[in-house]
């Protein structure tokens, strides 16, 4: 099948082949003739199938068949002067930044023959861009649940003239914590509507949201629920918790992994694990809630053009995450929810490439796997570890970054080792005496006895302070290269327990959300029908 028999208009047709593309893909075939029937849908996909252009391409065709001039007819009859502002016709509510951004993208690059416009608000960046938008007026709006309630709330967003609805990534909205906020968005939008329902697994209460949301739905799903990519190849490392960032520098010693997409439970374990890479001579950058819109589009910039090889990230910051060419997503934490095992390896093998999904299993995550396992219906292949270099077994030297993020951090009454990476407990961390110890502040207790004795070196005030001899600088110590050494038996256990799991990860709301408003026809992103 060819996108010129699934009745699309011109504009669209010479978009598309614009974009290099001639086929659709399985969902876009399929849900593109309903939505353009003005049936309400349920689609069922996981990310990288294509189901962005699926419901982009048919709103696009929609409106231009509805009213052909922007504004809407009765509008356009009007005298200029009593026009008011464009009325919002398309809302595609959507659960993180870059998912966001990545979907305006889409309605840009496929309606650039067409006179729309289309705007995406998020948090995380000035909102006074976004409101003089929103005053102007936009005919598909493009936005995260948190600052598009904020804007409701000041009245600068006015649903009378919505036509269509998408509310995409459902479960992540789940997860996220974003269904409260989805259902206060639904009871302020008109009753008569489209609405389009995208998620790639069915949860009881999406399932809940979507009986509520959809009306005599068609039914569209490429894949069953909570099931891999076909082409991702995946394995299994089981490895204790204090082995793991050494395992994971001798993988990456394999020039075979070329764009890596790893994945932690929390943004202080991605902080002190691209900290750990780059010391061993990895070039990674890091992307997760508590980064700022520029660090987190510089971090997905330099992933694209190949500038970084490693990307580190969050459940939440790598919804939207579009790359193509990830050879290989790492879970250096597993996840707790078998769906979200689902979503991050579907960072790879897409658009019909094939791909690797390496998860490092620690002896606390088992049940995790075992989950997992049961959700896909299928056992992951366990490969063993390699032996592992001694020399990567011994902490690295503590980095610029992290050794700045102590100070301030100390400076505020906070803990360093935590942040910092130096607890006793883990894995990483610079062991007895190191800097984590020495780095709290006067309220925090010694960990350890030889803490302890150096809180005691330190002259009370009534003592007069000894002279000290001026010692020469000490070049800072270079980590050899990463080596595998090839012998019988398992190399000697790393003094120190094993860092525990933080089971208690939360998904906030993101801050705030903002602006990035663009006529639909202006320009010519990257995009394509893949996502």
């Amino acid at each position: 099948m060819s996108f010129t028999e699934l009745n699309l208009i011109d504009p669209l047709l010479r978009a598309v082949a614009e974009e290099g593309y001639s086929q659709p893909t399985p969902i876009q075939a399929r849900a593109i003739p309903h939505v353009l029937a003005g049936r309400d849908l349920l689609g069922l996909a996981q990310t990288g199938t294509g189901k962005t252009a699926a419901f982009a391409l048919p709103i696009l065709q929609r409106l231009a068949l509805a009213h052909p001039t922007s504004g809407g007819a009765n509008d356009q009859a009007k005298p200029a002067a009593q026009r008011g502002p464009r009325p919002i016709r398309v809302l595609v509510v959507t659960p993180t930044r870059e998912l966001a951004s990545q979907i305006g993208e889409s309605f840009t690059s496929y309606g650039r023959h067409l006179p729309f416009t289309s705007t995406v608000i998020f948090g995380g960046v000035n909102a006074r861009p976004q409101e003089e938008t929103l005053r102007r007026g936009v005919d598909v709006l493009i936005a995260t649940p948190g600052r598009l309630l904020d804007h409701m709330g000041q009245g600068l967003v006015r649903f009378d003239g919505l036509e269509i609805l998408v509310l995409d990534e459902a479960d992540r909205m789940l997860d996220m914590g974003f269904l409260p906020d989805v259902r206060r968005v639904l009871k302020a939008l008109p009753a008569k509507r489209q609405s389009l329902f995208f998620s790639a697994t069915m949860p009881t209460e999406v399932k809940a949201l979507a009986a509520t949301m959809l009306k005599n739905p068609a039914e569209v799903a490429v894949v069953p629920p909570a099931t891999t990519a076909e082409k991702v190849a995946q394995t299994v490392y089981h490895v204790q918790n204090a082995e793991k960032r050494a395992l994971l520098v001798t993988l990456l010693a394999d020039k075979g992994m070329e764009r890596v997409l790893v994945f932690t439970r929390t943004k202080h374990g991605a902080n002190r694990l691209v900290d750990h890479l780059k010391v061993w001579g990895t070039e990674a950058a890091v992307i997760h809630g508590n980064k700022s819109q520029n660090a987190r589009e510089k971090a997905l910039a330099g992933f694209k053009d190949g500038s970084v090889r490693v990307l580190v990230a969050t459940d939440i910051a790598a919804r939207g995450i579009d790359v193509d060419g990830v050879s290989h997503v790492v879970n250096f934490d597993l996840p707790n929810l078998p769906e979200s095992y689902v979503h991050r390896i579907g960072r790879t093998a897409r658009a019909g490439a094939s791909g690797i999904a390496i998860a490092l299993c620690a002896p606390d995550e088992r049940a995790f796997l075992t989950d997992i396992e049961r959700a896909i219906r299928m056992r992951i292949p366990v490969t063993p570890s390699p032996t592992i270099a001694p020399t990567l077994l011994v902490a690295p030297p503590q980095s610029r970054e992290t050794a700045r993020d102590g100070e301030r951090h100390s400076q505020k009454g906070l803990n360093p080792a935590r942040l910092g990476g130096q607890r006793r407990s883990d894995g990483g961390g610079q062991g007895r005496g190191g800097r984590g110890a020495r780095g709290n502040d006067a309220r925090s207790r010694p960990s350890s006895e030889p803490a302890r004795a150096a809180q005691s070196t330190r002259a009370p005030a009534d003592r007069q302070a000894q002279p000290r001899q001026p010692q020469a600088p000490q070049a800072p110590r270079v980590p050899q290269a990463p080596q595998v050494i090839v012998r019988e038996g398992r190399p000697p256990a790393r003094d120190g327990a094993a860092q525990p799991r933080d089971a208690s990860a939360s998904y906030a709301r993101m801050p705030g959300e903002t602006l990035s408003g663009h006529a639909v026809g202006a320009g010519r992103p990257s995009s394509s029908p893949r996502r």
